[in-house]
């Protein structure tokens, strides 16, 4: 019994004392298809499934039925190049907020933070903050833009600690 009343005082004290993140917000419109086609990743937040990779793209076409086929690839560390493929749709009216999914029928959250006017990139992450992408249409990023993202990061409740650079062209 008083294990019990332990483990619940524990887990209050540790639910109390997590961070609160204010509401993410994400862009107010995303044209689809002018988001679809290839993108390079240009830094993540390191996950188990993409550990080790560089040179990292993800390309995105419309499928018949209106949902999205994403093509994942990288290079690991060994050098063999990997391919996952899977699905993605929108969850809402202004195309913001997606779910994908890799492995059915488990889908994860895909919400556009940041687009450029031209889609040249975009910052991708969740409700969360344990999920961050720094995508662009070219394998490296201008260098103010950069900046501009990493000022605009902290704001929506994202630590610039644990962002990896994804090595490209190597």
């Amino acid at each position: 019994m008083y294990r019990l009343l332990i483990v619940t005082l524990l887990l209050g004290v540790m639910t109390g004392c997590s961070k609160p993140y204010p509401p993410l917000n994400t862009v107010n419109k995303v044209d689809l298809q002018k988001y679809l086609g290839t993108w390079y990743e240009i830094a993540r937040y390191e996950h188990s499934f993409e550990k080790g990779c560089r040179d990292v793209t993800a390309t995105y076409s419309l499928k018949d039925n209106g949902d999205i086929k994403v093509i994942n690839r990288c290079t690991k560390e060994d050098g063999k190049r990997t391919e996952a493929v899977g699905v993605a749709y929108a969850t809402d009216p202004s195309g913001s907020k997606l779910k994908v999914s890799f492995f059915r029928p488990f889908y994860g959250n895909y919400w556009v933070l940041i687009l450029d006017k031209d889609y040249r990139y975009a910052v991708i992450g969740d409700p969360s903050r344990e999920y961050l992408w720094i995508l662009s249409r070219t394998p490296v990023l201008n260098k103010n833009i950069t900046e501009k993202i990493l000022k605009k990061l902290p704001d929506m409740g994202y630590s610039l600690e644990p962002i990896v650079w994804t090595p490209q062209g190597g």
